[in-house]
């Protein structure tokens, strides 16, 4: 896995879980790999893992079976995608628009790129 250095990693394992979770590679009642297992697949410490997997049960979209590992959380896709949609809107479009005004981008361009981006997957 490439990590980003300006984000933390085990903000980065728990977003490729719910990238994983909306485009449905997961779903409700999958076993996730367990904390040993992920932490030597992408190399990086079991503790890093447990703060991933930490952060997503508390946000409701893992649960832990004790003894059994760690499991996709029903409705977790639609928590997931509250989750992702209000980082978006809080954190990632201000600083799109920032950068938008900062470079004189008006609304209207970004508009029309948009509208070429919709013709193009259709």
């Amino acid at each position: 896995m490439n990590w980003n250095e300006h984000k933390a990693i085990y903000l980065q394992i728990a977003d490729r879980i719910i990238e994983d979770i909306l485009i449905e590679k997961l779903k409700s009642g999958d076993r996730v790999a367990s904390v040993r297992e992920l932490a030597a697949q992408i190399q990086v410490n079991p503790n890093t893992v447990v703060r991933s997997y930490g952060m997503l049960e508390q946000a409701a979209i893992l649960h832990n079976q004790r003894g059994l590992g760690f499991y996709i959380a029903e409705g977790a896709i639609e928590k997931a995608r509250v989750l992702k949609r209000t980082e978006f809107l809080e954190q990632t479009l201000p600083e799109v628009f920032k950068t938008m005004q900062l470079l004189q981008i008006p609304v209207n361009e970004l508009m029309a790129l948009h509208h070429q981006f919709q013709n193009i997957s259709q």
